[in-house]
């Protein structure tokens, strides 16, 4: 396309322009000397630039999600004409959707359609839902397509590579190899990968005039502070809100309530942690009368007896799956769909130990793994403590 269309501008992005550079770019390198156009470009290190004799350009860019720059404000006054992204599965679907709405640079001039060509493994994530599902399905969009692509498709492997794969761990060799994006690796999972989908399209759940607000607390850290309108089992507002004071706190939350007719009785928060202020406010002040919910209580009872589960927080996520896995829950606002599909997926329990304790993971590792807290998750699951006060007998099923 380059060379097709003198002084167009296109981009070559990873989720990390040091990975980059030293492999896409490098495979580039590679394959314009075996189809002998090396001698057409030039590139910049300092730049990140390659440039073509004909005017040409090809942006090397960085798709990683800065917390310090959630929107890609980094990308604002970019323009191309298309792209390519390696390993895609890397970069968050905002990433994506930001690259896609800067392909604009003279399109009209030289008669192309924008496009945005993407490598990934695979993996349980947007390439999964965005992708892979509908193209099984045959429900995807005209303006996408799905092509599976194995290793065994390369006839310029070598063979020694795929010998390797093959003494790779079941679900490693499922993706690598064989191309499986249906692979089953996690037997600690809490969530169902299509249950978690699931969430996002349960329509035949209708609101109902039950409101509850759940919310997930936090001040001016790293955290998000984010709160979840409820009617019913359906979520018909997410609101996250990076930075956030003491004494705004307990004030956003019942702004919210009133806004959407909450009773303060519905009213559950994570109650860990609080500061000064908030803590006051919970005691004497606009969220007294709400639940202020401990993760490490102890478990509710149910027909009078303990059930077997390591605290409360494990009892609400344990009965929560249950929703969620029956498609009982359905999330109307799908602005952060994203983010949650990532954070259910990591939720794990713990092996059964001696007694038979039901347990979750602890939040230290997820947040290690999901590289971030999973607070839109912790928000959500919330909902599952209103119904399990109000139930006679709670299922276990793990």
């Amino acid at each position: 396309m380059c060379q097709q269309y003198p002084k167009s501008r296109w981009v070559m992005g990873r989720s990390k322009l040091k990975a980059l550079k030293e492999t896409t770019l490098n495979t580039f390198f590679q394959v314009s000397g075996d189809l002998g156009v090396s001698n057409q470009y030039k590139y910049n290190s300092q730049t990140n630039i390659i440039t073509w004799t004909n005017g040409s350009e090809i942006l090397l860019k960085d798709l990683f999600l800065f917390p310090s720059d959630p929107n890609f404000d980094s990308l604002g006054s970019l323009e191309i004409c298309g792209g390519f992204v390696d390993e895609a599965g890397q970069c968050s679907w905002k990433a994506i959707q930001i690259l896609l709405s800067r392909m604009r640079y003279k399109l009209k001039e030289f008669g192309i359609i924008p496009k945005l060509f993407m490598s990934t493994n695979p993996q349980k994530n947007w390439a999964y839902s965005e992708f892979y599902m509908p193209s099984k399905n045959k429900t995807i969009g005209s303006d996408k397509k799905f092509i599976q692509a194995l290793c065994t498709d390369n006839p310029h492997l070598d063979p020694t590579y795929i010998e390797t794969l093959k003494t790779l761990d079941h679900a490693s060799r499922e993706r690598l190899l064989y191309g499986n994006w249906d692979y089953e690796d996690n037997p600690y999972a809490m969530f169902d990968y299509e249950n978690i989908l699931g969430m996002f399209t349960n329509e035949w759940i209708k609101p109902t005039e039950d409101r509850y607000l759940t919310a997930d607390l936090a001040y001016e850290g790293s955290d998000k502070f984010v709160i979840v309108i409820w009617a019913g089992f359906v979520v018909i507002k997410v609101i996250a809100i990076d930075k956030i004071n003491d004494v705004s706190i307990s004030k956003k939350i019942n702004d919210l309530r009133i806004e959407y007719r909450v009773p303060i009785k519905n009213v559950i928060y994570d109650a860990d942690g609080l500061q000064t202020f908030t803590r006051l406010s919970a005691k004497v002040g606009v969220l007294s009368g709400a639940v202020g919910f401990k993760n490490n209580g102890k478990a509710i009872k149910v027909s009078g007896k303990v059930e077997n589960y390591k605290n409360l927080k494990a009892q609400c996520y344990f009965y929560f799956a249950d929703l969620v896995r029956d498609g009982k829950v359905f999330i109307q606002d799908l602005t952060y769909k994203q983010q949650i599909i990532e954070e259910f997926e990591q939720i794990n329990r713990r092996p059964l130990d001696d007694d038979g304790v039901l347990s979750i993971e602890r939040k230290s590792d997820l947040k290690e793994r999901l590289k971030r807290s999973p607070d839109f998750a912790d928000a959500i699951f919330l909902r599952a403590y209103a119904e399990i006060k109000g139930k006679k007998q709670v299922r276990i099923l793990w």
